[in-house]
């Protein structure tokens, strides 16, 4: 047992070592680790220490390794939060309530910060998936391209972590409803309805109007989460 703790403090002591790294603006996003051999010489602890603390940093998705080249930070964290969140979600037999729950709770928060912190070419592009998600007759296209706006909007608020945990979150959604999305696009009252709402939405962010864009926001989602509840418990 006591080469058990003495290993796992070994490995750990690695992993501080390149949180202080970065905690020191030396490595950053996308950047490369100093080789195994020089973290083993650096702390003195041996290559299995480094392989096994790389290993951990990998499976939370902060460390990829790239084969012939070595191993750097990842440049992108979308994806680091999902894998923790849906097996959680499966662990304690979450409802897909509670998803559509924590929705309703972070993303009128995150419209009004995009009314405040928006930029044109964010806006643009925002404009733009409106125009296909309003013109397409495809359903499935359609909620790929709602769930795709959404994002879209929590990106544009500038919060990076809430956005990677948007990601996560909208990802599940789909998973678990992704029929139902779909479904909600085939008739064509709903589908005037969100148009509506949709545009209320990109207005109230147009015009900076974070309180508009916040009531808008979570408008919609009352509406469309109830459409989802409501056909899930009718399955």
């Amino acid at each position: 047992m006591s080469n058990t703790i003495k290993n796992t403090r070994v490995y750990e002591q690695v992993i501080e070592k390149i949180k202080d790294l970065i905690e020191k603006g030396e490595l950053g996003c996308g950047d490369k680790l100093p080789s195994e051999r020089d973290l083993c010489e650096q702390l003195n602890v041996s290559r299995t220490s480094v392989r096994e603390a790389l290993r951990v940093l990998g499976i939370l998705g902060i460390v990829e390794c790239k084969i012939g080249e070595g191993n750097f930070i990842k440049d992108n964290f979308e994806d680091s939060l999902l894998e923790p969140l849906s097996m959680t979600f499966m662990l304690h037999g979450s409802k897909t309530d509670e998803i559509l729950d924590l929705r309703k709770f972070i993303e009128p928060g995150m419209a009004a910060l995009a009314a405040k912190n928006i930029n044109d070419e964010q806006l643009q592009e925002i404009k733009e998936i409106v125009d296909l998600l309003n013109s397409t007759e495809d359903e499935e296209k359609c909620a790929e391209l709602d769930k795709k706006l959404h994002y879209k909007i929590v990106q544009a608020s500038g919060n990076y972590l809430v956005s990677n945990m948007m990601f996560a979150v909208s990802t599940l959604v789909e998973t678990y409803i992704e029929d139902v999305l779909t479904n909600m696009f085939r008739n064509v009252e709903n589908k005037n309805i969100l148009k509506k709402q949709h545009k209320d939405i990109i207005q109230a962010i147009e015009d900076h109007d974070s309180v508009g864009a916040s009531v808008a926001m979570l408008k919609h989602l009352e509406y469309s989460d109830g459409y989802i509840s409501k056909t899930i418990k009718n399955k």
